[in-house]
Order: structure tokens, then C-alpha cells, then sequence
């Protein structure tokens, strides 16, 4: 389908400048060129088909410039086929092959390629939130009870565990099936209500699955892990609706100040990682037949429309199609773990799916580009669609104020609820950011935490959190991201996607 706008957004709420700037990253100079406040450019240079374009304030950019995700922003834009810009959100960082916050929109009718490094190894990892009938009145005394139900019916941390009903998992014959049908496939076996469905990004399915194209190693791994959390920066939180910037937005969420709500920030386990790798040693021999010259080995790619390109989208929509399956599990779950504690009916709780956003894909959207529909591929990696209000592949309960956008901070701040403006179509291909991005890398944040508690510090403030392992809530301390406000707050600027709400986490459990 395609959508057009009435006029056309290229700069957000700023008008551009002149102004150039040189500066060191890890790695080779880099020049940019300040378009305004919150938007920054790398021209076009060497083998670059396409200027880089950076969002960011001046806040967050005294810590991306010191980081090699600039240097991997431009490295993007030598990808065959790519159209107008290399993207980069403003939680930018360090990533495989693409940075994490990086969006790259590909031709395939002028040699666009696909690259598994611009769409990561946590294939279609998204977000997800709830909303209850309850305000925070109602749970703040059983927080404690809550979160540790919400420990037991939700597997956490690396390895197997599945949050089906007898926790084996499923056969391969059901997995094959699973990958093909989505969401679907969860509520047709009693987890959730048909309504789910529609309040996912693509309805929970991308139909180009082609379980062919998975390895047999990728299918073990999954068959013991539908239903887990899994670990890192994984989470399922309790949250509190903090603040309503948009009233029209809540209204139809269904929330005001001090309901709860539930967030779900998780992806394909295993199964993903697996066919992340398996192409990825597909695509590095690949890359040499097909004469691609790339500035990184991790860019690896090929044309969308060769074999090795037809059988990665195939592989990479059955993980896609396992990750909603993932989440609509989880989310069954915890709505049952929230009925027993409070000992309260479906009805009295009111749980209803708000929507579902991946930030880890390549998908097939039309878009315009100087004045001309073209149907394009467009990699998000750390980064979520945010489609504006009158599109037509969003649901119609949303189409007076757009899609929502997630994007989740860190566990003892807050979160936002967006909702996708006109701007994004014209600037960044229907993109926004997917949260508050790292500060720290893991190692660091580790040294940073080595004798504090940080369950203790989250008590403190009101937050009651369980984990699997000690590391990581060290991993995960506040420090360890970027402040999420000076975030949401350059892509609302921009015209990308305007503040809905604020969550405040309450309970968490991470892996």
C-alpha cells in the first residue's frame, strides 16, 4: 500500500544551516555538517553512495562522538542500492555492522541489498505494552507478591526454558508451524484474544516465512524457548502511567495518569541469533561472488532479489514470526499471574494489547522518494516504524493520531509511549528511535556496579526488581543508557514522533 502526505517534512521544526565541524571519533576523521539543532550530516565521500544523517542534540552527541558508530553510520552508506541517506536514531551505538540506531533503506529494482547487520542477531526484538483498569493503587501493595508471580510464569536468563503451558516447548512439526503463523498461532491455542492480533505491527506476521530456509540447529534452539524472556536487556516491567502529554493519544490507549500498564521488551531467543548466524557465514563468501566492496566484513550483503537474499528474508520472517509468538506468550502469562495475585477477574482487570513494534527487521514498505512511490527494503536496527496518523497499514483505532511507538529507557527511569508523525516519512523512511540506547558497554557497566546492590538502589526508588543473575542488574544500572527524555525529545522535535505518555517502572524482572 501507499501513502502520501499533503506536504512535505525534510528538517523537522528547524530550519536548516551551513554550519561544519570536524572531529575525532576511534578511527578515521569524520566531518560534519550541522543542519540544525537536532540533525547532523556526514557527507558523502569516497565510496559513500549517500550522505550519513544523525539525529541528535548537543547533550547526546558529546557521547556519540566518541563512539565508532559515527564511523559505522557512514560505512552503511556504501551499500549498493541504498536510498538518500544513511539513518542513525538518537540512541545511537556501537553495533555489528550497522550501529544500533541505524536505518538503511535499499532498492531492490536498482541492486539494493539486504544485509543480516542491519537487522542484528535478536531478529524482530521489540516491545510490547498493555494496559490494565488498574491505577497503581490497586498493586502497590502486592508489588512484592506481583513481581515474583510474574518471576515464576515468565522463564528468564540464557538457555531453555518455555512459558508454554508444560513448559517443554514445542516439536519441530509445531515450530515449522509456529514460524509461519505468527501471533496467530499463540491465540489459536487459548493465549490471548484475536484482538492481539491486530494491535501488532504487520498483524504478528510477516507472510515471506520460509521454514526451507531454516537451519535444523536453528529450529533446537527455539523449540525449548517459546515463552522466555531471555536475558541482557531483555524485561518485563510493571509500569506506572507517569505523565500524559497527549490526552487524545491516552484516551485511546485507555490510560490516564496512574494506570498500569504492562511492558514487554524481548525477541526471537535463540532461534534469531541462529539464523543471524547461519547467514551471516552465507553472506561472507557471498559478498565476494557478487564483487560487493564494502568498508567492514559485518556489512555483508547481497541483492535482495538473489537466492541468498530470497532465502535470508525467508529465514529472517520465520524469526520475526517466533519473536511475536514469543511475546504474545509472555503477555498471556503475566495477565494471568496479575488475576491470581489480586484475585480478580478478566473484567475487573481490563487487559488490553495497546500495540506491538519490532526495532530489529528489514521490511518491504513503499515510500516516497523525490516524488515517486518505490517499494522498498528498509533495515531498522534499534529502530521502530512510526508510521503517521491516516496510514493505512496501521489499525483503525489509531488512525486520528498514528501509530504508537515505543521506547523503553532504563529500568529505574522512565519509559514513553510516541506516536508516529508525518515528518518520519519524509526524513527518516517511517522511523523513529526504540529507546534510550547504551552509555556503557556491558564490561563497563559491570566495573562501574562491583560492590553496590542494585536491587537495593531500585528499592530506593521505588522499583521492586528480580533477576536471574546478579550481573545483570549491573549491566542494566541507569548509568549504563543515555538519559531516554533528551531522546524522545530530538525525535519529537524533529517531527518523527510526538510524545503520547511517560511510563515509571514499578516492577521488573529481567533475565
Amino acid at each position: 500500500m501507499s501513502w502520501k502526505s499533503k506536504k512535505h517534512q525534510t528538517g523537522g521544526k528547524h530550519k536548516s544551516s551551513s554550519t561544519f565541524e570536524k572531529i575525532r571519533v576511534p578511527g578515521p576523521e569524520i566531518q560534519l555538517r550541522r543542519i540544525n539543532p537536532n540533525l547532523w550530516e556526514i557527507p558523502s565521500s569516497g565510496g559513500m553512495r549517500v550522505p550519513a544523517r544523525i539525529y541528535a542534540n548537543d547533550v547526546l552527541m558529546e557521547s556519540i562522538r566518541h563512539d565508532k558508530c559515527l564511523e559505522q553510520a557512514a560505512n552503511v552508506a556504501y551499500l549498493p542500492g541504498i536510498v538518500k541517506y544513511s539513518l542513525a536514531m538518537p540512541d545511537i551505538h556501537w553495533g555489528y555492522g550497522f550501529p544500533i540506531g541505524g536505518v538503511a533503506a535499499t532498492d531492490p529494482k536498482k541492486g539494493g541489498v539486504i544485509s543480516p547487520g542491519g537487522v542484528g542477531y535478536d531478529i524482530n526484538c521489540g516491545v510490547r505494552v498493555a494496559r490494565t483498569h488498574l491505577n497503581i493503587k490497586d498493586v502497590q501493595d502486592r508489588m512484592e507478591d506481583l513481581v515474583q508471580e510474574l518471576f515464576r510464569v515468565v522463564p528468564c536468563g540464557t538457555g531453555r526454558g518455555s512459558g508454554l503451558r508444560d513448559g517443554k516447548g514445542v516439536s519441530i512439526e509445531e515450530e515449522c508451524e509456529l514460524i509461519q503463523k505468527g501471533s496467530s498461532w499463540a491465540v489459536d491455542r487459548g493465549y490471548g484474544v484475536a484482538e492481539d492480533v491486530e494491535f501488532c505491527e504487520e498483524k504478528g506476521r510477516l507472510p515471506q516465512a520460509d521454514p526451507r530456509a531454516v537451519s535444523t540447529t536453528a529450529l533446537e534452539r527455539g523449540a525449548g524457548q517459546v515463552g522466555s524472556l531471555g536475558s541482557g536487556n531483555h524485561f518485563l516491567e510493571v509500569d506506572v502511567v507517569d505523565k500524559v502529554f497527549d490526552r487524545e493519544a491516552a484516551d485511546i490507549f485507555g490510560i490516564e495518569e496512574g494506570s498500569v500498564v504492562v511492558q514487554i521488551h524481548c525477541g526471537s531467543r535463540g532461534f534469531g541469533y541462529q539464523v543471524c548466524d547461519d547467514f551471516l557465514d552465507v553472506m561472507q563468501r557471498a559478498v565476494v561472488e557478487y564483487d560487493i566492496k564494502l568498508p567492514d566484513r559485518q556489512l555483508c550483503c547481497v541483492p535482495v532479489d538473489s537466492p541468498e537474499g530470497r532465502r535470508y528474508i525467508g529465514a529472517m520472517a520465520c524469526a520475526a514470526n517466533f519473536a511475536w509468538v514469543n511475546r504474545q506468550v509472555i503477555m498471556d502469562n503475566a495477565r494471568k499471574a496479575f488475576m491470581k495475585v489480586l484475585d480478580i477477574s478478566q473484567s475487573e482487570l481490563g487487559w488490553r494489547l495497546i500495540y506491538d513494534v519490532c526495532h530489529n527487521i528489514a521490511k518491504f514498505e513503499d515510500h516516497d522518494v523525490d516524488g515517486q512511490q518505490r517499494n522498498l527494503c528498509v533495515h531498522r536496527k534499534g529502530a521502530t516504524r512510526a508510521f503517521p496518523k491516516g496510514h493505512p497499514e496501521i489499525p483503525g483505532a489509531y488512525q486520528e493520531i498514528g501509530q504508537p511507538v515505543m521506547v523503553p529507557g532504563d529500568m529505574g527511569t522512565y519509559s514513553f509511549i510516541c506516536c508516529g508523525e508525518e515528518g518520519s516519512m519524509f526524513q527518516t523512511f517511517g522511523s523513529s528511535c526504540h529507546g534510550a540506547g547504551r552509555l556503557l558497554s556491558r564490561s563497563a557497566a559491570v566495573r562501574q556496579g562491583k560492590g553496590r546492590s542494585i536491587q537495593k538502589e531500585m528499592a530506593a526508588r521505588g522499583v521492586t526488581v528480580i533477576a536471574k543473575s546478579h550481573s545483570t542488574l549491573a549491566e542494566e544500572m541507569s548509568e549504563a543508557y543515555k538519559n531516554v527524555e533528551d531522546v524522545v525529545d530530538v525525535v519529537d522535535e524533529a517531527g518523527l514522533a510526538r510524545k503520547a505518555v511517560r511510563l515509571r517502572p514499578v516492577g521488573v524482572i529481567k533475565g
